[in-house]
């Protein structure tokens, strides 16, 4: 919903031929790299498929022709040299692009919005992990994205070493910014622990050092106390 106005849209659309009624909603997965979000995310859109809840999948940075462009800079190895103001400049013009071309336009025809990482993403890395300051941040990314925010935010919680376990399992070349520091990393964690802790309506914190199995029990429980059609 947008914070300016509360919105939210209703939207009508004929699924499996019946008529079904629901507000749009927005959700964006939260965590640091190797938390499992990408995974849970999809195990969610395999859901709403199951319940006939028209819904996109996006990620950021990206899901715009420009934002794609803008994660290639962003995620290359090679440009270890960006300055971090430049960095955030950077995720801000992708999200901007991105709310306003993809994510907006949805919400507006009453379809849902599963994002891999939002705003929430820039306050706990570049905020607390590159210590440059949510308070100075957040007003920054209500601009961007004209006060877009989600309806929910999970939030994949787990140790940094857990996740960076998981992601040499992976076997594939780690991007610019998974090949920070383990102490980046859990200084990013404890930076979405206090967001969470700053909003606990809109975010929904999961314990993610579980087997994945109780991680999507947890997660389909307790999504579905929030949103009628995810029952």
């Amino acid at each position: 919903m947008t914070r300016e106005n509360g919105m939210a849209h209703e939207s009508s659309e004929v699924v499996q031929g019946k008529l079904t009624q629901s507000p749009a909603r927005f959700i964006a997965f939260e965590g640091i790299d190797g938390c499992g979000k990408t995974t849970v995310l999809s195990h969610c859109s395999r859901r709403l498929d199951r319940q006939g809840v028209s819904h996109i999948v996006t990620r950021e940075p990206g899901g715009t022709p420009i934002g794609e462009k803008i994660r290639e800079l962003l995620l290359d190895p090679s440009h270890a040299s960006l300055d971090q103001r430049a960095e955030v400049l950077l995720y801000t013009a992708s999200r901007a692009q991105h709310a306003r071309e993809r994510i907006a336009p949805a919400l507006e025809k009453g379809v849902w919005v599963l994002a891999d990482r939002y705003a929430d993403a820039t306050l706990a890395y570049q905020g607390y992990g590159r210590g440059l300051g949510p308070e100075i941040l957040r007003p920054f990314q209500e601009w961007a994205t004209r006060g877009l925010w989600p309806h929910l935010t999970v939030l994949l919680d787990c140790p940094a070493e857990t996740a960076w376990s998981r992601r040499k399992n992976r076997g594939t070349k780690e991007d610019r910014l998974e090949q920070e520091s383990p102490s980046f990393h859990e200084s990013v964690r404890r930076g979405y622990l206090e967001l969470a802790r700053a909003e606990p309506g809109r975010f929904l914190i999961l314990d993610a050092s579980r087997d994945l199995e109780e991680v999507l029990e947890d997660f389909d429980d307790r999504l579905a106390l929030r949103f009628k059609p995810c029952q």
